[in-house]
């Protein structure tokens, strides 16, 4: 005689109708278990995938903060490096080697074509722009907004203002700007003049803030931007610009005597434009304060050895010989006279 079932009066097992109501369920023939078999595969299944899908979502959220720390990581392993220490030259206008222009009030901006204060000059050239973007290499890479950034470069005839005879109560081509969010830095300016003994290049140095630019020995990286051969040519195909040819001629990357360690590599600015728009100079530069900065006017200008390149002075002194442009004294387009000492080139 059969056990009565459980089930008596519903005739259905997990919704299912049974083929024989009055009997156990283990009683309900094989085509009833096999298909609550596959029913409970199915179950299993879908909690099973359910199970994944939560644990590789906690996975996700969990990795939240490495996923943070790897950007950073990431930034700072991206091929940037510090941007090599050199001399500010003897015409860097920021107290070291006599005029201090980082004291005036309207150093801080953008446009550095002309003068500013009881000066009124503008240099004339090829329109430029130069985008300089600080990096904090000691955070990681991450920008470094905040940072005061001085440029300075020579005008269209090689001249420096402050220094080169006919512009000293000039101070145009001299300039600071702010990093933003982005640790990027903007200026208007003409492109520089290409004069004996120098690659065409762009001084600049980085200060913690605006606060620490009234003394030159806050900056935590001084260092140049070299400007691309192609666009030099370009350039000083142009009127203005006819000293330029030959100098540049006269000289290479490799053979420069602040670019010529490695070719300028981490220093050659990216250049996109032309001569009837203007060019756009673009640079990366990655700060790190924890290193001992060894550039700007120290004694033997910066030059590995102790060295100095011709004519230049230790820190605090005026050169011996004129700046580019020429100081009293001078021969035609800035050249000493016979038996001065050749122009400092840096």
């Amino acid at each position: 005689m059969r056990k009565q079932s459980s089930n008596t009066g519903q005739g259905t097992y997990e919704g299912r109708s049974l083929p024989r109501p009055h009997d156990e369920i283990v009683d309900q023939g094989l085509a009833f278990d096999v298909g609550t078999l596959l029913s409970r595969r199915k179950m299993l299944t879908f909690f099973g995938l359910g199970a994944a899908t939560l644990g590789l979502a906690a996975c996700g959220g969990g990795n939240s903060s490495t996923a943070a720390s790897a950007t950073s990581t990431t930034a700072a392993a991206s091929g940037l490096t510090e941007i090599p220490d050199e001399t500010a030259g003897p015409y860097p206008g920021d107290g070291s080697n006599g005029p201090d222009v980082l004291e005036q009030s309207g150093i801080v901006r953008s446009d550095i074509r002309s003068s500013f204060g009881d000066a009124s000059a503008t240099a004339e050239g090829i329109p430029m722009t130069l985008e300089l973007s600080i990096d904090d290499l000691a955070a990681g890479g991450v920008p470094f907004a905040g940072t005061a950034v001085y440029v300075w470069h020579c005008n269209r005839e090689g001249g420096y203002s402050l220094y080169s005879e006919g512009i000293t109560e000039e101070n145009y081509l001299r300039g600071v700007q702010i990093a933003d969010a982005d640790g990027k830095v903007r200026f208007t300016s003409i492109f520089p003049a290409a004069y004996p003994g120098r690659w065409p290049h762009i001084h600049f140095e980085v200060y913690p803030d605006e606060a620490s630019i009234t003394d030159s020995t806050n900056a935590i990286a001084t260092s140049q931007v070299a400007l691309p051969q192609d666009v030099n040519e370009a350039v000083y195909a142009t009127p203005g610009y006819e000293a330029s040819v030959a100098n540049l001629a006269a000289l290479t990357l490799e053979t420069d005597n602040v670019f010529g360690d490695d070719g300028g590599v981490s220093q050659l600015g990216t250049v996109t434009g032309d001569i009837t728009s203007g060019y756009h100079v673009t640079l990366a530069v990655g700060v790190d304060t924890t290193t001992e900065p060894t550039g700007g006017n120290m004694p033997g200008g910066g030059i590995p050895g102790g060295g100095r390149p011709p004519g230049e002075m230790p820190s605090g002194e005026m050169p011996p010989g004129p700046p580019p442009g020429g100081m009293p004294g001078g021969g035609p387009g800035g050249t000493p006279q016979s038996g001065m000492p050749a122009a400092p080139t840096n």
